[in-house]
């Protein structure tokens, strides 16, 4: 039988985050912190030779506006071909 693991505090969330190299975890670690207030990431050596990192990261609380992945995925007014074009 596994042993249960603690829940993070109300209005947290752990992150874990399984990358190939230290620096791709820590580019999605940004990321995080850009969207939510968070505490100090920890870093493990994954299986494999890849990295696992650890981050805990507060949900009650945006670091910056939040803003929606299909706000942010849309490509600037005007920017795209117009109706006409091919």
């Amino acid at each position: 039988m596994e042993a249960e693991e603690a829940l993070p505090p109300p209005g947290h969330a752990e992150v874990r985050i399984v990358a190939a190299t230290p620096d791709a975890a820590r580019v999605v670690a940004d990321l995080l912190r850009h969207c939510f207030a968070g505490g100090e990431q920890r870093s493990y050596p994954a299986p494999g030779g890849g990295t696992r990192l650890h981050l805990t990261v507060d949900t009650s609380r945006t670091a910056e506006p939040a803003r929606s992945w299909l706000a942010t995925s849309r490509p600037p007014s005007g920017a795209g071909p117009h109706s006409e074009e091919p």
